[in-house]
């Protein structure tokens, strides 16, 4: 299968006290098919910024590595780290200059996720931002968000267990549990894969520790809990 039919959902990412959670499910399908069980969405950027993407899975993918390249080449070459709105911008660009490949049918949308280290509240420090086909920046005014196909239903579950001021162990189970609730109605989103232990990628930016990938076994975890908590109330 080609990686420009083979298409990735859900990214969910979520704001907590002191930086900004984001994961994505694992699951890749081409058409009614599942391409891949265990394909990695969600990628560190630099020391404050990650990303997710969703559509696609070629083209995000190039175009996620080249913004992380042109990111590294910025901060060598200024000697300072671009902003967070700079690194806003420079990705709605690519998407603006990708638009004839969307329009083809090939859509690969990005949510990006870091920390303002200009925020006087270093508790608020969490930023999310998503972008439509045209580069059109659209900033979180929720401290949530989700993108792919499975973002209604992920959308909805953050709508109900969202709190500003969880900390970081509580964002994770949210997002895990986001995720979950994704791919209970959604078909191209894969839920938790006991049997051969596939797990969302989970990572978390925050001032202090910067962009950082939770630990497999950690995420792992959390799922489970997830499953078996659900096994008790299937409804959520």
């Amino acid at each position: 299968m080609s990686p420009l039919d083979t298409h990735g959902t859900t990214i969910v990412a979520l704001t907590f006290a002191g930086g900004v959670v984001v994961a994505g499910d694992r699951r890749a399908t081409s058409g009614n098919v599942i391409a891949r069980h265990d394909l990695e969405k969600v990628v560190v950027v630099d020391d404050t910024t990650a990303a997710g993407y969703a559509g696609a899975v070629g083209p995000a993918m190039q175009m996620l590595r080249l913004f992380a390249a042109e990111v590294e080449q910025y901060e060598k070459i200024e000697g300072t780290p671009i902003s967070f709105p700079g690194k806003a911008n420079r990705l709605a660009a690519m998407l603006r200059d990708s638009l004839p490949m969307a329009m083809q049918g090939f859509e690969a949308l990005p949510l990006l996720v870091g920390v303002d280290p200009d925020e006087p509240d270093p508790a608020r420090a969490g930023r999310i931002v998503t972008f439509d086909v045209s580069g059109n920046i659209v900033p979180d005014s929720t401290g949530y968000e989700s993108i792919g196909s499975g973002s209604p239903y992920a959308k909805s579950a953050l709508k109900k267990r969202y709190s500003r001021d969880a900390d970081r162990a509580g964002a994770v189970r949210a997002a895990v549990e986001a995720l979950y609730d994704a791919a209970d109605d959604d078909s191209a989103t894969g839920g938790p894969d006991l049997v051969r232990r596939i797990f969302p990628v989970v990572v978390t930016v925050t001032a202090a520790e910067g962009a950082v990938r939770v630990p497999p076994e950690e995420v792992e975890a959390v799922a489970r809990q997830v499953v078996e908590a659900r096994a008790a109330t299937p409804g959520g």
